[in-house]
This record gives C-alpha cells, structure tokens and sequence, in this order.
C-alpha cells in the first residue's frame, strides 16, 4: 500500500498530519511525539523535526498528494491522530472533515468523526456500534464461517479442536496459539458462550503471527499492522475499533471490554505504532483473514516467513511475542 512513501513526499505528508492537528492551542504532547515517531521510525526521516515543521492546510496537502493511495494515508493517519487529543475538541473534529474533503476520500473513522461533532458522543458511540457489527462476520475466522457463533451456547466442539494443538509439534502455530492464552490469561474461544468467539480466533492468530502483545498499545498497534499489510474496510474497521476502544475511550467497539483512553501516550507506545505499521507494509499478503486452522501445524517461523513477517528491530518482552529464540525469522 501507500503508506511507505516515496521520498519527496515525505515532508508534505508530515507537514500536511501536522497542519491536521494544529487547533486548540496546538498539537498535543502525544500527537507530537506519535508524528514523529512516523518520521523516525515508518518513513526513517529522523532529521526531520516536529517543533521545525510548518503545517500546511488541506489544500496544499491535496495538492502535494495526487494518487488516492497516498491521500488515503494522510487520511487514515490524520484519523488516528485526531483520536489521540484529549480531551477531544470541536475544532480538532472540524479540521477532519476539512482535510478529508480537500483529499476526495472519506472512511468509517471520518463518519464517527462527523457525527461526534454535529450530534455528539452518543451517536458517534451508535456508529461505533453499527460499524463493529457489520464487519463482525468479516473479520471472523475462515475456517468457521460454515457455523455461527452462539451468546447462548459455548462451543465445547471448537474447544476441543484448539486444545488439540497441544498435540501438534512444539515450535508450531497451534501450540504457540495456545501459549498466548496462558500467557494471557484469556479462555479459550468457545469455552464461554460469545457471539464474538469466531473474530477472537482469528485476531489471537493475527496477533501470534505478528508476534505482538494484547495489551491496549498493542491492540492498536496489531490493527494498525493488518491495516498496513492490506488498505481495505475491514483492516479499516480494525484499526477504528481499537482506536475507539483503546485510545479515544469514549466507548468500546467491543461489548465485552471496557473502554482505555490515551493507550498511545507514552514514547514505547509512539514507538510502538510507528514501527509496527512499517512492518505491517513489509508482509508480503494479509494473513489475518486466511484459514488459520490449516496454518496451525506448522511452524510459527515458516508462517512468518511465507507471509514475509520481519523480526521488529528492538522486540520488547512487554509489546512482544514469541521473538527470543527465533533466529530464521525474515529480516528486517
């Protein structure tokens, strides 16, 4: 996709995000420190400062942008900054809307955005809600789509087949599968009943072959990784939900979950996103959508690198998953 841009429009891009953010006394600490960490760490401009730039305005912006790969780039990445201000303002909201119809693109986020500003939080929850359900089946694992998730019923037969990876060859998809949920504490899809059993096997999967963490940062930063990997609305509708759910805080796209606010607002954090959508850019094809159950035999190294997973520069024992001895992994 377009998020790994060529070099000449790297500036503009940045001075554009910048531009974007530039109401209510001026950007954020945490707005400032994740632009830059997209400088750094996505588009490896390091000597291009934040506090340096001049920000440009919606107009200048779509004029430095001309194919709408780049411009939806500007326009998902301004999205995501526009969420990290808190607490969240008209004027932030307006400046949406403003650069997204300079640009010629639109996006669920920019829905959300739109009506939190002209009908409030409550309806701008209601599309959060609409769109999560939407793209619930979407977004739910392949290899289930031939049975329904119940609220009302656990699914003893789906149990049974994920602990069955224990049985599979140490070192594989399946048993490292199995590993996150120790690690994590988190029941087995299926052994409680949930409509959402189905998109949590599939996002656990994702998040083993990313090797990311389930923490609120990492949650944000897995969506922004499938997000990268392929532009499409379901990687779209990811990314809002984490974002919603884990950094804007104003309600959960997931009925299970209570809302996080302000998850991106440490330096490890910035970090974090920057780095993981640069490796999101650099796989090969989107695997968070393919059948994971045929996957699952084998091993975690070689899945990586079918789908050309690169090892992150500096893994993190809190941010990531399953690194430590895996040598052969792709290179960065």
């Amino acid at each position: 996709m377009g998020l790994l841009l060529e070099p000449s429009l790297v500036e503009p891009m940045a001075r554009g995000l910048l531009g974007g953010m530039s109401c209510s006394g001026g950007p954020t600490v945490e707005q400032q420190r994740l632009l830059q960490a997209l400088l750094t760490h996505l588009w490896e401009r390091p000597e291009l400062r934040v506090p340096a730039l001049q920000p440009i305005g919606p107009e200048e912006l779509a004029a430095s942008l001309e194919d709408l790969p780049s411009r939806r780039v500007a326009h998902l990445l301004q999205m995501t900054l526009e969420f990290c201000r808190h607490p969240q303002t008209d004027a932030q909201l307006e400046l949406g809307r403003a650069y997204a119809a300079a640009l010629g693109v639109s996006s669920e986020a920019l829905e959300v955005s739109r009506d939190w500003l002209l009908q409030g939080v409550d309806q701008a929850a209601a599309d959060v809600g609409r769109i999560f359900t939407t793209f619930l089946p979407l977004r739910s694992e392949p290899g289930l789509a031939n049975f329904q998730a119940s609220a009302h019923q656990p699914e003893p037969e789906l149990v049974a087949r994920i602990e069955g990876f224990a049985q599979l060859p140490e070192g594989s998809l399946g048993q490292a599968l199995l590993g996150y949920y120790e690690r994590f504490g988190f029941p087995i899809p299926g052994r409680d009943a949930c409509a959402l059993n189905h998109l949590y096997l599939a996002h656990d999967m994702t998040h083993v072959i990313a090797g990311i963490a389930a923490t609120s940062a990492g949650e944000i930063a897995l969506s922004a990784f499938q997000w990268a990997m392929q532009d499409n609305p379901i990687n779209e509708s990811a990314l809002l939900a984490s974002l919603v759910t884990h950094e804007a805080g104003f309600v959960s796209a997931n009925p299970t979950l209570a809302p996080d606010h302000s998850s991106l607002n440490s330096p490890s954090a910035a970090y974090l996103l920057a780095s993981e959508l640069k490796r999101g850019s650099a796989c090969s094809a989107d695997f968070s959508l393919v059948d994971h159950f045929a996957l699952a035999p084998l091993p975690l190294t070689e899945v990586r690198q079918q789908f050309n997973v690169c090892r992150p520069l500096q893994p993190s024992p809190v941010d990531h998953l399953f690194w430590g001895a895996e040598t052969s992994a792709a290179a960065p």
